[in-house]
């Protein structure tokens, strides 16, 4: 059974087991969360050069609009107050700045009515981050940049957390996707052809859970949760941040949500940082998750190769 806690005052160690049984965290937003949204919106709207981004969709061409997100997005994602004001909402929500390890903030922007569902504007289909090489120990942080409503949404489907789905995750592999499923996402516009894990039987979508939060309100859930973007029909271009945390201790005791059904190789596990200082977790621990530690491919992406996509 999935629970959903409000506000919930538990420690983080006590928070992270219940998010690897499948429960989920809502939090108002903090200092941190709001300056980082705040922060985030002043990029887009710089960008937009006057335009609501929010609704720029419906004065521009998509291509024109891909030029203006494609490179806002790396601006964004790695830039060093990004990864600042992370570090602010971690404390805020009390994780062990020496233990809690981060990565980059991603920038999303679902537009309404199917105008742009490739590359930079992917819609992700029901899955789990774990198909893509997550660890079990991941947990995502979600948070809407402006205000959203039901109909541009993410849904969950716990029904899922339970149930093993047959699905692509086989054939994908993290450091084959560095070298091109990311640095490659802006050059889709009308479709996205990119090898990405997906179910391969009929899913039952409903019933579904969507949360609809405030701006700089926080979603957090396991990377093991299967969820989905919900098909944008508000009439305005959703956006928002997600970024993934991980805890060494829990890397070290192999704590983490169970493993139903996934089957990828490579692992994500070097992007993270430390919330103190932001060093890389040590290379001995991240061995202990590589499956291809002699594959070819990117290890770690290089915002400098292309447009981050997932």
């Amino acid at each position: 059974m999935n629970t959903l806690y409000f506000e919930s005052p538990v420690t983080d160690a006590v928070r992270r087991r219940w998010l690897y049984d499948g429960q989920l965290f809502v939090y108002k937003a903090t200092p941190s969360s709001a300056a980082l949204c705040e922060f985030a919106r002043q990029m887009i709207e710089d960008a937009f050069k006057g335009l609501d981004p929010r609704t720029a969709q419906y004065e521009m061409d998509v291509e024109s609009y891909v030029n203006i997100v494609a490179p806002l997005k790396p601006r964004f994602i790695h830039s060093p107050e990004s990864k600042r004001l992370i570090q602010g909402i971690l404390a805020e929500l009390r994780c062990d700045s020496e233990t809690t390890y981060l990565d980059v903030p991603r920038l999303r922007m679902v537009t309404s009515d199917a105008y742009l569902t490739a590359g930079v504007g992917y819609a992700h289909h029901a899955h789990r981050d774990t198909w893509y090489s997550a660890p079990l120990a991941q947990i995502n942080w979600w948070l809407p940049i402006y205000e959203i409503e039901t109909e541009c949404s993410m849904a969950f489907h716990p029904q899922y957390w339970n149930r093993k789905v047959q699905n692509g995750s086989h054939k994908f592999n993290y450091y084959a996707w560095n070298t091109s499923g990311r640095a490659d996402a802006a050059k889709y516009i009308k479709t996205d052809t990119r090898q990405q894990p997906k179910a391969e039987e009929p899913m039952e979508l409903d019933p579904q859970l969507r949360l609809v939060c405030g701006r700089g309100d926080m979603i957090l859930f396991s990377a093991a949760q299967m969820h989905s973007t919900v098909p944008n029909t508000a009439g305005f271009t959703r956006y928002s941040i997600d970024f993934r945390t991980v805890n060494s201790d829990d890397l070290r005791t192999r704590a983490g949500a169970p493993n139903l059904d996934t089957a990828c190789t490579g692992t994500s596990l070097r992007d993270f940082m430390k919330g103190s200082d932001l060093s890389r977790l040590p290379e001995d621990l991240v061995a202990q998750y590589d499956s291809e530690s002699e594959a070819d491919g990117v290890r770690v992406y290089q915002p400098q190769l292309g447009v981050l996509a997932k």
